[in-house]
């Protein structure tokens, strides 16, 4: 499965390390965030995580 010729797992590879990103960044006080974005990009990079995970198996 691609998007423009782009792998949808590779997408999703790259969402997760931006959000991992925010996550450590925001949680060092790097950035400073209300903990409801906090929280909201948790369980969004939980999500796609879990997404990214499954397509990857399901593919191999």
């Amino acid at each position: 499965m691609a998007i423009g010729g782009i792998s949808i797992i590779l997408i999703l590879g790259i969402i997760n390390f931006l959000l991992l990103l925010f996550q450590f960044s925001s949680g060092l006080h790097l950035i400073k965030v209300p903990f409801g974005v906090h929280k909201k990009t948790g369980i969004s990079l939980f999500i796609i995580a879990t997404i990214h995970g499954l397509l990857a198996i399901l593919t191999s």
